[in-house]
């Protein structure tokens, strides 16, 4: 697993490129629930390969048989993702982004298996890597910065298309860049991109300033629930299938609700339970300052960054609260005590 950058992101890289080389037929795919990370990086990555390979045969896979979320409907190449159920060729190469455990490509992991090589391009932290070239950087704060940066390794032009793509990938998985991992090469990849033609205000026009009416009425529901506890250190709400039917509103829609729920003065982990359907819910967990998340999420078999994580669990909202709230005052308390322990040992 690579951690670092330089020379050995230069070589995984270069691993890469061989095995787009010598592939005909290459399947790229991010995984379940896609956002604006997946998505982008993924669409940019196939423009990248048609204008360096122009010969090759690159389809981009849904993991879900859910469309491509509204919002991201203006990505180029968004029209021409296809379901994961409806690919049934045996791909020379797949291409993973965005992920880098293989059952979170949900209905696209047959063709995963069925692939002759595989290589994936990530930055969320994975003990067991797989793969035949697998870049894996978890001080990246988007995979979209991944893409941007093979695209410099080719020495290919970023054409406006794959720059807005990739500006949106790193402008979401920063929210805005208001995120602890928005650092220094997020700024840096960003203001190359938009030099290349990405346009921010588009972006934040159609991710974040398109909202229906429908889903203002959902979120209004999910403010109205709003729940703190531990003396206001963690927030959190939710909504049910029941919720979104009545308002209207649709479950991709409501992704980005736990940032609602984030923004509770004095709040420092924000939980989000979404019902997607009876007995199934997803869980989205953010955090303020170096609160590590992941662990919990990891602990109900989900996972992604200390700061933002998330889960899938099957019971009810309730059943998915009792399990998460726990951990989350458990995850606070080992925090407190681990830190009075280094104050001690000053």
């Amino acid at each position: 697993m690579l951690t670092s950058t330089g020379a050995q992101q230069d070589d995984l890289f270069e691993a890469i490129a061989y095995l787009i080389g010598e592939a005909q037929s290459i399947v790229i795919c991010a995984h379940t629930n896609p956002d604006g990370d997946a998505l982008g990086s993924q669409l940019a990555l196939k423009l990248l390969i048609e204008q360096r390979w122009p010969h090759k045969e690159v389809t981009c896979l849904l993991a879900d048989d859910e469309p491509c979320p509204r919002i991201y409907s203006f990505l180029a190449g968004s029209e021409d993702l296809i379901p994961a159920t409806s690919y049934t060729g045996t791909p020379d190469l797949f291409i993973c982004v965005d992920l880098s455990i293989p059952r979170r490509l949900k209905h696209a992991e047959e063709a995963l298996r069925r692939a002759k090589m595989v290589a994936v391009i990530d930055h969320h932290p994975c003990e067991k890597p797989y793969g035949d070239a697998t870049l894996i950087r978890p001080s990246a704060a988007a995979a979209g910065i991944l893409v941007a940066e093979f695209a410099e390794y080719l020495g290919e032009k970023i054409t406006p298309p794959m720059a807005q793509c990739l500006f949106c990938a790193i402008a979401t998985d920063t929210g805005r860049f208001q995120y602890q991992n928005a650092d220094a090469e997020a700024f840096e990849v960003a203001s190359r991109l938009v030099a290349c033609g990405a346009n921010p205000s588009d972006v934040s026009l159609n991710v974040y300033q398109s909202f229906r009416l429908q889903f203002l009425h959902l979120k209004s529901v999910v403010m109205g629930r709003i729940t703190t506890f531990e003396r206001g250190r963690i927030a959190y709400s939710y909504a049910t299938v029941a919720d979104i039917e009545r308002t209207g509103a649709s479950l991709d829609e409501s992704d980005g609700l736990v940032d609602v729920v984030r923004s509770v003065a004095g709040s420092e982990i924000a939980l989000f339970i979404k019902e997607v359907k009876p007995g199934k819910v997803r869980g989205n967990l953010r955090a303020k300052g170096s609160h590590d998340i992941s662990k919990v999420a990891r602990a109900l078999g989900g996972g992604g960054h200390r700061a933002a994580s998330g889960f899938s669990y099957k019971g009810s909202v309730d059943d998915a609260l009792c399990a998460a709230l726990p951990l989350l005052k458990d995850l606070l308390k080992e925090e407190e005590e681990e830190d009075a322990r280094r104050r001690d040992a000053q």
